[in-house]
C-alpha cells in the first residue's frame, strides 16, 4: 500500500488552470487583418458564415455554441468576441479555450476537463479516508472541476481544522491516465495540533482565573495533553465558553456581567494558542420584593403566591425565575386556566443591589398545537423522543413547555444535535413543532484494570447500552475480578414505563470471595427489580423486591472462631424481602450553583418467603458547599444502618463492614467486633447489626497549573460499628467505641481515571482494629 501512495505522490502533478488568453489572440488576429490598412480610429468588427469547433470530444459542438452566442452573418465586435470566449470559459467545461478569427470562420479550440477516474487522500494519519471522504465532493467518473478541487481540499482541512490542526495543508494533484482520465490525489500535510497553552481573565475580581477555568470547556494543556481533547484551539468551542461564562456569572446574580472580547493569540511556532476573556463583573444583585399580580379577570393571584420558590435576599438567577414560571402556569393548568403566560416584570434597585420580581398572569394569544414532526432519528423511536414533551397535539400552545422539552431531549445524550423548532401550522392558530436530531453513539464496551491496597490489581470488562434498540431503554454487563474476588452484573432500566415518568429496573449479580481479608469464602447472588417514580419536583420514591442467594463456606485449612463456624454450618440460605428508599436531591434542580443536598431514607422487609426474616434500615445525608469564593469544596456525610434479624440472627454476609468506602484509615473490615483468640490463631471480623459514621472533607487547589489536574484535600471521620445477635468471651467490641481518623488526600484527575490518594491516622481505635495509613485507588478503561 505504502509503494502505491509513493508511485502517486510521484506521478502526480500540481493542479493549474491553463489557459489561453482569448483576447490576445483575438487581438492579435485583429492586427494581422487591419495591419496594412491604418485606420486607428475606426472600431473593428467581424462577421462569420461559418464557425469551426475543434477539440471536443464528450461536449456537443451546439452546447459550445449557445455559450458563445454568436450567430453565423451577425456583426460582432472585438469586445463582444472576448466576452463569447469568457462565456465559454466560465461553463467550466473545457481546461483550455482559444477563439481565433480566420477570414469568414470562427474558430473556437478547446481542450475538455478529464474525467475523474479514481479519488484518493495521501498523507493522512490522524484522520482516516473513511472519515475525510464524506467532505468531498468531486465524484469519480465526472469532469474534473478545479474549482471544486480547490473546495473540497478547503474542506479536508477545515476537518483538521476541528482537531485544533490549524497547520494542516492539503494541494489536490492530478496523476493523468489515458482517454482524457484523471486520478484525483489529494496530499495532506496534516501539521501538528494548536493547543491552549494558556486560559487567562482579564477584568475578573470577584472569581479567580483558576476558578472561571473550570467553568467553560476549552482547557489549557497539561502533562498527558496527547490524550486530553479538550485542550486543542478550537473556534467553535470558543463562542461555546463564552456562553458557559455567561451562564455562570448570571446564576450568580452578576446581570451586567458581558465579555468584551476574546483574544486568540498564535504563539510564533504555530502550535499553541494563548487565549484572553476580557470581562466586566458588574455588581452582584439579590431578589428583593417578590409578588404575584394578575391582569387576567377572575384570578386570584393569592392562590398562586404559595407556589414560589424564591425568597428576598437569595442571590439572583435566571434559572431560578424560569422555574417559578414553570410551577405558575402548571399550577394554571391544574385550575383549568388555558392560555395563561406568566411575565416577569423586574424592576432594578441600584441603591441596595435588589431586583424585585413582580410575576404578571397575562392571557396569552389562543394558539394550539397542530402537530409534532421528529425527523433525523434513524434509530431512536419516535416515541422516546415524543414522550419528552409534556405538550400533545391539541394542547394549548406554550413556547415555555416546547423550550423544556427541548432541554430534556438534549439532555437524553442520544444525539448530537437537537434542534426544536415551531412555525405555524394549517392556520394562524396552529402551530407545528418540528424536532431535528442527529443520531450519535450511546454505546460502549470497556475493557478495564483496576487496582486498590486492599483487593489489588483486578481487570474489569463491561457494555453498556443506554439506548437499547433506539427505545431509551439503559442495559448494562459487567464482569470484573481481582485477586480474591469476581462479581457479574447485569442491569436494565426502562425509563418510562407504560409511557410514564415510573422507571423499572432490573438488577442481577453474582459475587463470589476467596479469603477476601478473612479466613472464609462466600457466594452471593441478588436478584431485584424495582419501580421508581418522582413524588415531588426533587424527592422520587422507589419500591423493590430483592430475592438473594447466600453461601458460607470454610476451607480445611482455615482457622476461624465457634461464631463464624456456625454461621456457615447452616448452609445455603434463601432471603426473600420488598423494600423501599425515599430520596431527596437538591441537585436536580440545582437550585443553588454553590450547594448541593441528598437525603436517603430506606428499608428492606425479609420474609416474604426464603429462610429469613429481618429488617435493615439505613439512611444517609450528604451535603456539599463551595466557599471562599467557590475555590474550596466542602463536603459532609452522615450514614447510618440497623438491622434486626429474627430467629437464628445474622450471618456476616448481611451484617454491615465499615470498608474504605464508608470510614477511611482502616482495612476492610478493621474495626468492629471481631472473635480474638491469639493463642489458637483466630482473628475473625464479624461485622455489625449497626453502624454510624460521620465525613467531613474539605478539596482545595495546591496552587499548581490548572492543566495538572492536581488538588489536595482533609478529612476527618468519626465512627463506630457494634451490635451481634450471638457472642462469646472471645468477642471483642461488641458493643463498640468511636474511632476517629484524620488525614490528608491528594486528588489527581487525569483522562486514564479519577486517583486518590489517601494518607490517614487513626486519633482513637482499639488495640485489635486493622489500621490502613495509605490508600491509592484508581480506575481506568482502555
Amino acid at each position: 500500500m505504502t509503494d502505491k501512495k509513493n508511485a502517486r505522490r510521484a506521478a502526480a502533478q500540481p493542479v493549474r488552470r491553463r489557459l489561453a488568453t482569448g483576447a490576445a489572440i483575438i487581438a492579435l488576429a485583429t492586427s494581422t487583418v487591419y495591419g496594412t490598412y491604418p485606420t486607428p480610429a475606426a472600431a473593428q468588427s467581424y462577421t462569420f458564415t461559418n464557425v469551426s469547433i475543434e477539440g471536443n470530444q464528450r461536449i456537443e459542438s451546439g452546447t459550445i455554441l449557445s455559450y458563445a452566442g454568436i450567430a453565423r452573418g451577425e456583426t460582432v465586435s472585438g469586445g463582444e468576441l472576448n466576452a463569447a470566449y469568457q462565456r465559454i470559459q466560465n461553463s467550466g467545461l473545457f481546461e483550455q479555450v482559444e477563439i481565433v478569427p480566420q477570414g469568414n470562420t470562427l474558430v473556437i479550440r478547446v481542450v475538455e476537463f478529464p474525467t475523474v477516474n479514481n479519488i484518493a487522500i495521501e498523507g493522512n494519519r490522524r484522520i482516516d479516508d473513511e472519515a475525510l471522504l464524506p467532505q468531498v465532493s468531486s465524484q469519480p467518473r465526472r469532469v474534473y472541476s478545479p474549482t471544486q478541487a480547490e473546495a473540497d481540499a478547503n474542506a479536508i482541512v477545515e476537518a483538521y481544522s476541528q482537531q485544533g490542526r490549524i497547520a494542516a495543508r492539503v494541494e489536490p494533484r492530478l496523476i493523468r491516465r489515458s482517454d482524457n482520465r484523471v486520478d484525483l490525489v489529494f496530499e495532506v500535510f496534516e501539521g501538528g495540533v494548536a493547543e491552549v497553552e494558556r486560559i487567562g481573565f482579564v477584568g475578573n475580581d470577584q472569581y479567580s482565573d483558576r476558578r472561571l477555568r473550570r467553568a467553560i470547556q476549552t482547557k489549557q494543556a497539561g502533562l498527558l495533553r496527547a490524550l486530553i481533547g479538550s485542550d486543542t484551539f478550537i473556534e467553535d468551542r470558543i463562542q461555546f465558553d463564552r456562553q458557559l461564562l455567561q451562564d455562570f456569572y448570571s446564576s450568580r446574580g452578576y446581570v451586567d456581567f458581558r465579555i468584551t472580547g476574546v483574544n486568540a493569540e498564535l504563539a510564533r511556532e504555530r502550535d499553541g494558542y494563548f487565549l484572553t476573556f476580557n470581562v466586566e463583573e458588574g455588581q452582584q444583585f439579590n431578589f428583593g420584593a417578590v409578588n404575584v399580580s394578575s391582569d387576567v379577570n377572575g384570578v386570584n393571584p393569592a392562590a398562586f403566591r404559595n407556589v414560589i420558590r424564591v425568597s428576598p435576599g437569595q442571590t439572583y438567577s435566571p434559572a431560578l425565575v424560569e422555574r417559578d414560571i414553570a410551577r405558575l402556569e402548571r399550577l394554571a393548568i391544574r385550575e383549568g386556566l388555558d392560555f395563561i403566560r406568566v411575565d416577569p416584570q423586574i424592576t432594578r434597585n441600584d441603591r441596595d443591589l435588589t431586583l424585585d420580581v413582580n410575576y404578571v398572569l397575562t392571557r396569552g394569544p389562543r394558539v394550539f398545537v397542530e402537530r409534532i414532526d421528529i425527523e433525523g432519528n434513524t434509530t431512536t423511536l419516535d416515541r422516546v423522543v415524543r414522550r419528552q414533551f409534556d405538550t400533545v397535539e391539541g394542547d394549548p400552545f406554550n413556547p415555555r413547555e416546547i423550550r423544556a422539552a427541548a432541554e430534556r431531549i438534549r439532555a437524553l445524550g442520544f444525539f448530537a444535535n437537537a434542534d426544536v423548532n415551531a412555525r405555524e401550522g394549517s392556520s394562524p392558530q396552529q402551530v407545528i413543532v418540528d424536532v431535528d436530531v442527529e443520531e450519535q453513539p450511546t454505546g460502549s464496551i470497556s475493557f478495564g484494570g483496576s487496582y486498590s491496597t486492599s483487593n489489588g490489581f483486578g481487570l474489569a470488562l463491561g457494555f453498556r447500552e443506554e439506548n437499547f434498540l433506539g427505545r431509551g431503554q439503559r442495559l448494562g454487563l459487567q464482569f470484573n475480578t481481582g485477586v480474591d474476588n469476581q462479581r457479574y452484573s447485569f442491569n436494565f432500566t426502562e425509563p418510562a414505563l407504560l409511557g410514564r415518568d415510573l422507571a423499572l429496573g432490573i438488577d442481577l449479580s453474582y459475587a463470589e470471595t476467596d479469603q477476601d481479608n478473612a479466613e472464609y469464602n462466600t457466594s452471593i447472588g441478588t436478584f431485584s427489580p424495582s419501580l421508581t417514580f418522582p413524588v415531588s419536583e426533587n424527592s422520587r420514591l422507589q419500591f423493590r423486591y430483592t430475592a438473594r442467594y447466600t453461601d458460607l463456606t470454610i476451607p480445611d485449612e482455615s482457622e476461624v472462631g465457634s461464631l463464624v463456624r456456625a454461621e456457615a454450618d447452616r448452609g445455603e440460605l434463601i432471603e426473600s424481602s420488598v423494600g423501599y428508599t425515599l430520596s431527596y436531591d437538591t441537585r436536580r434542580t440545582g437550585l443553588d450553583p454553590n450547594a448541593g443536598v441528598l437525603l436517603e431514607f430506606g428499608q428492606d422487609f425479609g420474609g416474604l418467603g426464603g429462610d429469613t426474616t429481618f429488617v435493615k434500615t439505613s439512611a444517609r445525608a450528604v451535603a456539599q458547599r463551595l466557599a471562599f469564593n467557590e475555590e474550596v469544596t466542602l463536603r459532609a456525610t452522615v450514614e447510618a444502618g440497623a438491622l434486626a434479624y429474627d430467629g437464628d440472627g445474622s450471618r456476616v454476609t448481611d451484617r454491615f463492614f465499615l470498608g474504605s468506602s464508608r470510614m477511611r484509615g482502616f482495612e476492610p473490615g478493621g474495626i468492629g467486633p471481631r472473635e480474638f483468640d491469639d493463642a489458637n490463631g483466630i482473628n475473625d471480623a464479624l461485622g455489625g447489626n449497626y453502624f454510624a459514621v460521620a465525613r467531613f472533607e474539605a478539596e482545595f487547589p495546591l496552587g499548581l497549573p490548572d492543566e495538572y489536574g492536581i488538588t489536595g484535600g482533609v478529612f476527618y471521620d468519626v465512627g463506630n460499628l457494634w451490635g451481634l445477635d450471638s457472642t462469646n468471651l472471645n468477642v471483642l467490641y461488641e458493643d463498640g467505641a468511636l474511632r476517629q481518623v484524620v488525614g490528608v488526600s491528594l486528588f489527581w484527575d487525569t483522562p486514564l481515571g479519577p486517583l486518590r490518594f489517601n494518607f490517614s491516622e487513626a486519633l482513637s481505635k482499639e488495640t485489635q482494629d486493622e489500621e490502613q495509613n495509605f490508600e491509592l485507588t484508581i480506575s481506568t478503561d482502555f
